[in-house]
């Protein structure tokens, strides 16, 4: 695990102590090792950085950035094939210095050009600099472990694996988006390409740019999307084959995950994902696997479950609890490691569970993508009922209702069901082919009074995953699983977990998330995903390592007590952040709304601590980067 960052500089505004700059910004995601070149194109500047996580060859043959012939890569993840593809490489003539994966991806680009991507299995964002043909060349992994951000403004252009980089260069300007500001109050996040700051935005998964540099011009094309499968046939399979072939793929898949020339360890938490990580790694080993779990004074804690599951498969599991202090002096930092606004409170954890593993191993596997692979969440139930409930009504009466239903809105006082209406009123009178999508949408976006209330600005409101096109869909709850896939898993859990482990530059590798699984597990019938239970084919295939007796336990998760939290040991955080001269300094809320909403939620008129915690982090965003 690494960071890349770099520039093309078209006005010859940039050298090496710029770089040097943005690169250091780098250094928590790879301590080990730093590498800056600055090349000439002409009269352009063109920059490579890099910071090295030693993970795969220790040794100084593994410094980037890397060059052969007219080639100079950095790359930031893992191929775990590498092996492969390099004796590949060697049958056709390649010659290795090293027992790196960079390098065997500099070579595999020389001989196959882009479509060498199809042969990774793996997390990355590389970058190649052609010499001869004046060409950058950008890839991004499929499912979007691995980040990158890139900055296009007066003959500028910019990359990074953090957007913090930019600041470091002194053309970079901090122009905020407000069509983004709207989005992040919407989800909790600023969905991907989009990017907090004007002439930003994030390269999407499975995505490939290409920067022409004698032309000026940059292009960006699709190499792989998950919903290419699920528009697929679903595959004609008895449910006891779909099993053993699913076990065959997770053996595979987590295997690879654990090459590595460094010790390596997973997070447990007890539930089904971690579990089935922790329980087929340990089933193909003698030695014991080092497994790590976060317990909580307050909030949800999973540790006497993972500390059950540990001990069942006998792994060396090393538990922590942390006091109510520890989880809040995380909070200050924040801002810095996800440096555009973010507001998945279980950062907090993440972050804690990482410095417990860093302690002990410089690689950790998280179990994360099960609930989007195999239909985990609860709300998938929710959405499929009242589908089924609206699709029921003929679609003169269901626009009809969609009025009365407006009206009902308008009438009631409680705001907890004038929000839910108002967004069952939009799902009601949309074409019925877009109902899925509208349906699924309404349960994560603002209420109308927000959109009306809490802003400054009009915004523009920019399409995401949720608009995509899914009538060539096999069945009705593909579309949710999709969307997860591309946007909440993406934006949320894997920019979470991405910025948690870098934050003490632990590298975190996510076993579900090998192309292989999606792509046979999209094309299976969704009774065996969502059948008798939710997960019916994880759970069944974890119930052969694990008795279904230790599993047998209600949904939980990471959460925190933010409630209890904010009004009382942090209040000083609302205090400093959401006053009304806090709220007015970056001109985007509505001082006297936003007072409104802090002091109902102070005297528990309303929960709506969710919204308080975003205004909170986005005002602590704002304070970090712009005071």
């Amino acid at each position: 695990m690494c960071g890349v960052c770099g520039f093309i500089d078209f006005n010859s505004n940039s050298d090496a102590e710029v770089l040097n700059k943005m690169v250091s910004f780098l250094n928590h995601r790879g301590p080990d090792d730093r590498g800056n070149e600055v090349y000439f194109v002409d009269n352009i500047i063109i920059g490579l950085g890099h910071t090295r996580l030693s993970i795969l060859d220790l040794s100084s043959a593994g410094h980037q950035p890397m060059d052969y012939e007219h080639f100079s890569i950095v790359l930031n993840g893992e191929i775990y094939n590498f092996k492969e593809i390099k004796n590949e490489l060697i049958f056709l003539g390649h010659q290795f210095k090293s027992e790196s994966d960079t390098e065997v991806v500099l070579h595999a680009f020389l001989e196959w050009g882009d479509s060498c991507v199809s042969k990774f299995i793996g997390m990355f964002v590389f970058v190649i600099l052609n010499k001869q043909s004046n060409e950058i060349t950008i890839v991004r992994d499929r499912a979007g472990v691995k980040p990158l951000f890139y900055y296009w403004n007066e003959d500028l252009f910019l990359f990074s694996s953090e957007l913090k980089s930019f600041h470091e260069h002194p053309l970079f300007k901090k122009k905020i988006n407000i069509n983004s500001v709207h989005q992040f109050m919407d989800y909790g996040y600023v969905p991907s390409p989009y990017c907090i700051f004007e002439y930003c935005h994030k390269l999407n998964p499975g995505h490939i740019l290409k920067f022409n540099i004698t032309k000026k011009t940059f292009e960006i094309k699709k190499y792989w999307d998950v919903n290419n499968y699920y528009s697929l046939p679903k595959i004609k399979i008895s449910y006891n084959e779909a099993q053993i072939e699913v076990d065959k793929l997770l053996h595979s898949a987590f295997e690879y995950r654990m090459v590595s020339d460094v010790p390596v360890g997973v997070f447990l938490s007890g539930g089904y994902d971690s579990t089935a990580v922790t329980a087929i790694l340990q089933n193909d080993r003698s030695n014991k696997l080092k497994t790590f779990t976060i317990g909580f004074e307050e909030g949800n804690n999973e540790a006497p479950y993972a500390k059950d599951i540990a001990k069942y498969l006998g792994t060396d599991h090393t538990e922590h609890y942390c006091t109510t202090k520890e989880a809040q002096e995380i909070i200050p930092t924040l801002p810095f490691f996800y440096d555009e606004p973010f507001a998945d409170s279980s950062a907090i954890p993440t972050i804690l569970v990482s410095k417990l593993a860093k302690k002990e191993v410089s690689v950790a596997l998280s179990a994360d993508a099960g609930d989007e692979i195999f239909a985990g969440y609860d709300i998938y139930n929710t959405y499929l009922n009242k589908l089924t409930l609206i699709n029921n009504i003929p679609e003169v009466a269901r626009k009809t209702l969609g009025s009365f239903i407006k009206i009902g809105s308008l009438m009631t006082n409680n705001k907890r069901y004038k929000n839910r209406l108002d967004l069952m009123s939009n799902v009601f009178k949309v074409d019925k082919k877009l109902i899925p999508q509208a349906l699924f949408k309404s349960y994560f976006i603002s209420s109308q009074e927000h959109n009306n209330n809490l802003f400054n600005f009009r915004s523009q409101y920019k399409n995401t995953s949720f608009d995509n096109d899914f009538l060539d869909f096999n069945d009705i709850l593909s579309i949710p699983l999709a969307i997860d896939y591309t946007m909440y898993l993406q934006n949320d859990i894997l920019t979470k977990v991405d910025r948690a482990t870098m934050s003490v530059s632990l590298e975190g590798r996510e076993p579900f998330l090998d192309h292989r699984i999606i792509e046979f597990v999209a094309q299976l019938p969704s009774e065996y995903k969502y059948g008798k239970t939710q997960k019916m084919i994880l759970k069944d295939i974890v119930h052969k390592y694990v008795p279904k007796a230790l599993m047998d336990r209600p949904k939980s998760g990471f959460s925190v007590p933010l409630d209890s939290w904010l009004k009382n040991d942090l209040y000083y955080l609302i205090n400093e952040n959401l006053s009304p001269k806090a709220i007015s300094e970056s001109g985007l809320f509505n001082t006297e709304y936003v007072t409104k909403l802090i002091n109902a939620f102070l005297r528990n008129e309303i929960d709506n601590r969710a919204i308080i915690w975003k205004l909170l982090q986005f005002q602590m965003w704002y304070k970090k980067w712009f005071s």
